[in-house]
């Protein structure tokens, strides 16, 4: 077991018994608000599926979102700080959202001191979603072939053919030198590629720029991260970080679009 792991499931056996506390039980919840600094923030993505929360606290701590349709919740979503430890600046990505709906999100944190935090039950509501698709993205369901490294398995390659943005793959330091290689299985027809950034709360591990390469041949790029328009043929499509903040650089999401 990663040591990710092993302080995330700490972290919701702590969150889980605090969420059940009680006035007269041994362990106090105390309001979130007596440590948030600024926010929380929700900034849902065009497409209404995910969304971003953000919230600076005044002091370090690990924290978690606890979400859902209803006031019942039922989804648990964490900060994706890497190292498994509190800190101030938290960004945590929901996923597996549904367009111009209602949704329910209490925050909830653990200090270095053991205190309990949790917030009042609070609502967003993502967008209709207005982003039109350049096509199928065949991106989705890919193998893997090559990555220059991964963080940990839970920030495996994997993550950034998934679908969801709330998965992440990571390099384990490699800054412009990261890369990833996929096989989509068939030649395709390609219209557009898209290449969606993780990063830190410190500013690091943001790429700006990328490349893609076609069949070990043609380059085309560099490319702004987010979607561009490329036209070409291919089956093992391979991603290049040429520009970033440096340190753990990857993705969200990559996507390669077909031609309708």
């Amino acid at each position: 077991m990663t040591q990710r792991y092993t302080s995330l499931l700490a972290l919701l056996t702590i969150l889980a018994a605090g969420c059940g506390s009680s006035p007269g039980s041994d362990q106090e919840v105390f309001d979130f608000g007596d440590i948030a600094a600024a926010g929380p923030v929700i900034e849902p993505h065009p497409s209404g599926t995910s969304a971003t929360l953000r919230v600076t606290t005044s002091i370090d701590a690990v924290c978690a979102v606890a979400f859902g349709e209803t006031a019942a919740l039922g989804m648990l979503a964490t900060d994706q700080g890497m190292a498994g430890t509190g800190h101030a600046d938290h960004e945590v990505v929901l996923g597996g959202l549904a367009p111009d709906t209602e949704y329910f999100y209490r925050l909830q944190g653990v200090g270095a001191d053991g205190r309990l935090y949790r917030s009042e039950l609070l609502t967003f509501r993502t967008p209709l979603a207005t982003e039109a698709l350049p096509g199928a993205n065949v991106a989705q369901g890919a193998t893997v072939l090559e990555v220059s490294s991964e963080f940990s398995d839970a920030f495996g390659a994997v993550n950034a053919i998934d679908g969801d943005p709330a998965t992440e793959w990571s390099t384990a330091g490699d800054g412009d030198d990261g890369y990833l290689v996929i096989d989509l299985g068939r030649a395709v027809d390609v219209v557009a590629v898209g290449f969606h950034t993780r990063s830190m709360s410190d500013g690091t591990a943001t790429t700006e720029a990328f490349t893609v390469t076609v069949d070990g041949d043609d380059i085309y790029g560099p490319f702004p991260v987010g979607r561009s328009d490329v036209s070409f043929t291919g089956q093992i499509i391979r991603f290049d970080v040429t520009t970033s903040t440096g340190g753990n650089t990857g993705a969200a999401e990559i996507e390669v679009f077909a031609g309708q």
